[in-house]
């Protein structure tokens, strides 16, 4: 098995290739070769029994979708994209990486598949978003509600879901959209995400730094670990896709919580000197954003379909500290 991991140097797609190092295999089948692309040289993963071809490539470059695609891989993660915070205030840049560069990726699968004759058409799991959903919002968001996003992160996001549909049901490739909750506690240094701060008043404390939280503690979000973000993508690649039919998007399961209550599950691990670090300083442009998702889902049709998230923001912490080898402040 061939695979291709586009934004194999963020932060998801270096724990995904980790997990796959150590996994070797795909649904039972051996990984042979895996194509890690990046705007940077992106690390080989570690005990990799396969062959790893790491390369700097810039998804919003014309030529770079046919490289991506000449070895015609049998697994394909998108995960290249520009974040919510550099889309909102990089129109240009957003629409470019995000939406530009990933048709052309869908494009380069169609004119290999026609050069086959038919024969080739790969298994593709895109890294979606909950900002496809925009306000107002019911109490629970379901599996029948309304794609109507706010942001241009989100329309782009939206689109290439509409994408990843009409290619699947043309059968140019085998497709999967991933609603992926806001991803906490992200390890290293802060990105251009508005929802960084969700990450950052936990990561930091726990190092004995000062970390800014800009918005209220009631402000309200759905999220999940980066291990259950991983496992996402890795159950997606061994899921009979034909169970999906034509609504090839998921929301992915996680759970409801406040920034108020990932504070109070930051003082039972940290204690009380940990949360002493957060400074309150608003931040409006980073509260329009993150205020525009919506907190709460039931994500039943993951769940049925065996994906799987934490269930405890105390969780989280440990996972973050299990994963990132952090030690907890006492």
């Amino acid at each position: 098995m061939r695979i291709l991991v586009t934004g194999a140097a963020g932060m998801i797609g270096r724990k995904l290739c980790v997990r796959l190092a150590a996994d070797g295999a795909i649904a039972g089948r051996p990984i042979e070769t895996a194509h890690l692309v990046d705007v940077v040289v992106p690390a080989p993963p570690a005990g990799a029994r396969f062959t790893t071809l790491c390369e700097a490539l810039d998804v919003a470059a014309p030529s770079t979708a046919a490289k991506a695609i000449a070895a015609r891989p049998d697994v394909v993660f998108h995960l290249a994209a520009v974040v919510s915070g550099e889309a909102e205030s990089d129109f240009d840049k957003g629409y470019a990486v995000n939406l530009d560069a990933t048709r052309r990726l869908f494009e380069a699968i169609r004119r290999e598949r026609e050069r086959s004759g038919g024969a080739y058409r790969p298994r593709l799991i895109y890294a979606s978003s909950i900002a496809v959903f925009g306000a107002p919002f019911p109490e629970t968001i379901d599996d029948d509600f309304l794609v109507a996003p706010l942001t241009s992160y989100g329309a782009q996001k939206a689109i290439v879901e509409l994408l990843i549909a009409d290619y699947s049901r043309r059968a140019v490739f085998d497709g999967i959209a991933l609603r992926l909750p806001t991803v906490v506690v992200r390890p290293g240094p802060a990105n251009r995400a508005a929802s960084g701060f969700f990450s950052s008043i936990i990561r930091e404390p726990l190092s004995g730094r000062e970390a800014i939280l800009p918005t209220p503690e009631t402000m309200q979000l759905w999220c999940a670990s980066p291990r259950a973000a991983v496992g996402f993508f890795l159950h997606a690649a061994a899921l009979d896709l034909g169970r999906l039919g034509p609504r090839r998007s998921l929301t992915m399961p996680g759970f409801s919580t406040t920034v108020g209550e990932q504070i109070e599950a930051l003082r039972r691990i940290g204690g009380d000197a940990a949360v002493r670090l957060i400074r309150r300083q608003a931040d409006e442009s980073s509260a329009a954003i993150v205020s525009g998702w919506p907190g709460r889902f039931d994500a039943r049709r993951a769940q049925a379909l065996g994906f799987a998230a934490e269930s405890s923001f105390d969780e989280i912490i440990r996972v973050y500290l299990e994963d990132d080898h952090v030690p907890a402040v006492a």
